[in-house]
C-alpha cells in the first residue's frame, strides 16, 4: 500500500463496522478486526447462525454480537474471498484483486455452508435450524479475534436448535439412545405449561449429578484487610491472580467429578478447559460466588485508589468490558439463577464441539444436547410461570463468551481499576436489594450473604 493509500485509509471508516480503517483488505476499505474475522471465517469454513432477523447492527462495539450478520455484510460490501491466501498465511493472494459483487444466491450458499460442503465433499450437518444462532458457542462457536473461541456466538450446539419447537429427530438423540416415554412430548421452548409438575426422573438424576460435581463452598482465598489500610494496585492485582488460581483449580477438580468424565479423552478435556476457563470463572463469579465477590472482594477494591495516570490511561476495551460485566451482573441478579441452572449452564458452555483441537465432536454434541434439554426441563418444572426464563438464561452464555474474548485485550495493569469500577457500580445498585431480602443470587445453600 503506497503513501496515498495510507493517507486515504486514515480518513476512512471500515465499510463493515465503522471502526477506523487500516487499508484496503480483500478488496475493500476495512479495519484490522473485520479483515481478520473475514479471513478466519473463510479459511476455517465457519457457518454461523443469527438469532434475530439477519439484520443486526454492525458497529465497532456491536460487531462481535452476531458473526452471521458480520460475515454477511463482509460479502455484501464486496470482500473477496478469493483474495485470501490458500495457506492461511498473512498477506493477500493477489494485491490487485478488488471488491467483487456476487449474487444473493451465491451469498446464501456461502452463509449456509453449502459451498464449503461441496468443496470438501462433506455430509450435511445433523443439526436442523431456521437461522437462529447469534454468533456462534457460541454461545455459537467460531474463533474470535485473538484466537479466542468465538465470544459472542451462541454455542452452536445450543443456538442451532430450532427455537420454535424441537423436531422428533433431535428429541430422538436426547440421551444418545432410544427415547424414553417421558421425552416424547417435550414442550416447545416458548410454550411452557402453566401447571407445575414433577421433574422427569432422568432429568432429576442428571442434574443431581452435575450439582454434586460442583464445589459450592465459599472461596478460601483470604480477603480481609484491616481498617485504614490503603491497598495498592500491585497488591490488588496479586489478590485477583490468587483468586483466579483458586477458581481455575476448582474447575480442574470439577472436570474429574463430571458424570460423563470417562466418555471423553484427557486430551479433549485439556483442550476444552484451555479454551473455556475464562468463561467458567466468569460464570462462577456471577452466580455461586457472587455474594463473596460483591462482599469481600468489593470491600478490598474500595480500599484501592487509582492514580490519575491509571484513570486517564483506561482503555476503550476496558470500558466495554466494564459495561458488559455490569449489565450481566444485574441480569443474573434479576434471574436469581439456581445452583441447578448454574450447573447446567456451565456444562453447556464447556461442552463445545467447535473448539479447535477436540477429537470427540459427536460425543460433545450429544452431551451438549443432553444438558440443554435437562436445563429446559428443570426451568419448566420449577418456574412454570416464567415461560421465557430458559431462553433468557441461555442468552447469558453468549454474553459471557463475549466478555471473556474482550478481556484478553485489556492490559493487565488495568484489571485492578476495571474490577474496582465494576464491583463499586454493582454493589451500589444492588445493596438495597440485598439488605431487604437478606440474600444474594445463587448464594450457596447455608451461606450467609456478604454485606
Amino acid at each position: 500500500m503506497d503513501a496515498w493509500e495510507d493517507d486515504q485509509a486514515d480518513q476512512r471508516s471500515c465499510l463493515i463496522c465503522g471502526d477506523r480503517a487500516t487499508g484496503l483488505h480483500y478488496g475493500i476499505i476495512s479495519c484490522e478486526g473485520c479483515k481478520g474475522f473475514f479471513k478466519r471465517s473463510i479459511c476455517n469454513k465457519r457457518v454461523y447462525r443469527c438469532s434475530r432477523d439477519k439484520n443486526c447492527e454492525m458497529s465497532r462495539k456491536q460487531r462481535n454480537r452476531c458473526q452471521y450478520c458480520r460475515l454477511l455484510k463482509c460479502l455484501q460490501m464486496g470482500m473477496n474471498r478469493k483474495a485470501i491466501r490458500e495457506d492461511g498465511m498473512p498477506g493477500g493472494r493477489n494485491k490487485s484483486i478488488g471488491p467483487v459483487q456476487i449474487s444473493d444466491e451465491e451469498i446464501e450458499r456461502i452463509m449456509s455452508g453449502q459451498e464449503f460442503k461441496e468443496e470438501a465433499n462433506m455430509p450435511d450437518h445433523t443439526w436442523s435450524n431456521n437461522g437462529d444462532s447469534s454468533d456462534h458457542s457460541s454461545p455459537g462457536n467460531g474463533v474470535s479475534e485473538g484466537n479466542q473461541p468465538s465470544p459472542a456466538s451462541t454455542l452452536s450446539s445450543i443456538r442451532s436448535v430450532e427455537m420454535n419447537g424441537y423436531t422428533t429427530a433431535l428429541r430422538d438423540q436426547y440421551i444418545g439412545s432410544a427415547m424414553t416415554t417421558h421425552y416424547q412430548f417435550l414442550p416447545h421452548l416458548f410454550s411452557y405449561a402453566a401447571q407445575p409438575r414433577s421433574l422427569y426422573p432422568q432429568s432429576h438424576t442428571l442434574i443431581s449429578q452435575l450439582v454434586a460435581a460442583e464445589e459450592l463452598a465459599p472461596l478460601a482465598t483470604p480477603m480481609l484487610i484491616e481498617d485504614g489500610y490503603r491497598v495498592t494496585q500491585v497488591e490488588l492485582f496479586a489478590l485477583l491472580c490468587r483468586l483466579a488460581d483458586e477458581l481455575l483449580f476448582r474447575q480442574i477438580a470439577w472436570i474429574k467429578k463430571l458424570p460423563f468424565f470417562c466418555e471423553l479423552t484427557i486430551e479433549d478435556y485439556t483442550c476444552l478447559l484451555s479454551s473455556t476457563w475464562q468463561e467458567l470463572i466468569l460464570l462462577a463469579c456471577l452466580t455461586i460466588y457472587s455474594a463473596q465477590i460483591l462482599g469481600d472482594l468489593a470491600d478490598v477494591t474500595a480500599k484501592y485508589t487509582p492514580s490519575d495516570e491509571e484513570l486517564q490511561g483506561f482503555s476503550e476495551d476496558g470500558m466495554e468490558v466494564m459495561e458488559k460485566l455490569i449489565y450481566l451482573f444485574r441480569k443474573f441478579h434479576q434471574l436469581k439463577v439456581s445452583n441447578e441452572e448454574y450447573a447446567c449452564m456451565k456444562a453447556i458452555n464447556f461442552l463445545n464441539q467447535d473448539i479447535r483441537g477436540v477429537t470427540s465432536g459427536s460425543q460433545l454434541e450429544q452431551l451438549n444436547k443432553r444438558y440443554w434439554y435437562v436445563c429446559q426441563d428443570y426451568t419448566e418444572c420449577k418456574y412454570p410461570h416464567q415461560p421465557k426464563r430458559f431462553p433468557e438464561i441461555m442468552m447469558c452464555l453468549p454474553e459471557i463468551r463475549c466478555i471473556a474474548g474482550k478481556l484478553v485485550n485489556v492490559p493487565l495493569e488495568q484489571l485492578p481499576l476495571l474490577f474496582k469500577a465494576v464491583l463499586h457500580s454493582c454493589k451500589s445498585s444492588l445493596n438495597g436489594t440485598y439488605r431487604s431480602t437478606g440474600s444474594s443470587p445463587c448464594a450457596p445453600k447455608g451461606t450467609a450473604p456478604a454485606n
